[in-house]
């Protein structure tokens, strides 16, 4: 395990401080600065809807470079029109002036209640000062600055090595709610001090987003602000890691880990969540049709309330999969709650392994394995149960 307590990455520089635009009057305002224009890409949500921020800043990041990051959580800038957009650049224009750098090289990312514009007078009074603040070490309250129904802030950092130099990976995420593959109410900031070849940082970040933050659901939904960003700013002075090569597989798998690890984070944290599920299916004609069914149950409200009930109800999961739209056989179904059997080629187990797996239901986090028996095809989802508390935590979010 590569995993360390990181603050930091060398190379890049964080602040984070209460602007104002959360009610509660917590840390709203980050800011992320490489000490040089940093190798960048960036994954954006799919909903058509598409908040102004992730419109100004998805064609920056295609770019190829970025050197800062100004995020803020309490207001999502979506659904503002004209106005919105005109507000996203302004903020970008004042982080660029109070760090002398060009505005091209500002990302601008925003979570939170849409529908209102922003107060842009708190901007030009906060971000000057975010400015003044940077710190090394500081990149825990960027992660809690991010944070809206978030119960707990999410940080994952890994160490690696090329060529006898370390080198550092650490990711900062927020998401509890409105949480589903192809991107969900999630923004994710990844940083590295490898060197990088170019190409590389967008294909790594991508084939890292497609087993992780597009492998999770809380609710089905999926936002309008979403985005994962990796900066990497070369600060450890290896040789660059070119797309291929062994020093590029050690890197994705720790990149991997990173983007996988506050991915469940985002789902252990599901808005009223009390447990953590694993969907891993097996057997299925394609990898394709087993995400299929695999995204299938860990959707299925009915499926969902019966976790949070511990109650081991297959009938829900079987039904599911069937309607999934993958190659099912009902007679060769098998289904696992951990070790547990409860179907065995479409049938159930009976009671005594019933009551046996609804005691692996009262744990905080398993695994359901589902083997279709139609191929070699495997995928897994990661969800989490639905439960009162998320009723009533989006019946009041806006009050």
């Amino acid at each position: 395990m590569n995993r360390v307590d990181l603050h930091g990455v060398a190379g890049f520089r964080f602040a984070a401080g209460a602007a104002g635009l959360k009610k509660s009057g917590r840390l709203d305002l980050a800011l992320i600065v490489a000490d040089k224009p940093a190798l960048c890409a960036g994954v954006f949500t799919t909903n058509k809807v598409v908040a102004a921020p992730v419109q100004i800043c998805a064609p920056r990041i295609r770019q190829g470079r970025c050197q800062a990051i100004l995020v803020n959580s309490g207001n999502a800038n979506a659904c503002t029109g004209e106005q919105g957009r005109q507000d996203a650049l302004r903020c970008g224009a004042i982080a660029a002036a109070a760090l002398g750098i060009d505005e091209e090289l500002v990302a601008v990312s925003s979570t939170g209640v849409i529908g209102a514009p922003l107060p842009m007078a708190k901007f030009e009074e906060a971000v000057p000062k975010l400015a003044a603040q940077l710190r090394e070490d500081h990149a825990d309250e960027v992660a809690a600055a991010i944070m809206t129904t978030d119960s707990f802030a999410k940080r994952y950092a890994v160490t690696g090595e090329v060529d006898g130099r370390p080198y550092r990976i650490l990711g900062v995420a927020k998401g509890a709610g409105m949480i589903h593959p192809n991107m969900a109410t999630m923004l994710a900031f990844i940083l590295t001090d490898a060197e990088l070849e170019g190409g590389f940082v967008d294909t790594a970040l991508r084939q890292s987003v497609d087993g992780s933050f597009n492998c999770i659901t809380v609710d089905r939904d999926t936002s309008t602000n979403d985005m994962v960003l990796l900066l990497a700013s070369g600060a450890a002075g290896n040789a660059p890691i070119a797309a291929g090569s062994k020093a590029a597989g050690e890197f994705q798998s720790l990149l991997d880990e990173v983007l996988l690890e506050l991915a469940k984070m985002i789902v252990r944290d599901g808005e009223g969540a009390t447990k953590l599920v694993r969907i891993e299916v097996t057997g299925a004609a394609s990898d394709a049709e087993a995400r299929q069914a695999a995204c299938s149950v860990a959707t299925s409200s009915l499926v969902k309330t019966a976790f949070f009930g511990q109650d081991a109800n297959w009938g829900r999961i079987i039904a599911a999969v069937g309607y999934s739209g993958a190659q099912v056989d009902p007679e060769k179904v098998d289904i696992r709650f951990g070790e547990v059997p409860v179907v065995k080629d479409g049938l159930g187990t009976g009671k005594e392994l019933e009551a046996k797996a609804t005691e692996v239901l009262k744990t905080p986090e398993f695994t359901v394995f589902i083997d279709l028996k139609q191929g070699s095809g495997r995928a897994y989802y990661y969800t989490s149960d639905l439960t009162y508390d998320y009723v009533k935590i989006n019946a009041d979010y806006r009050s």
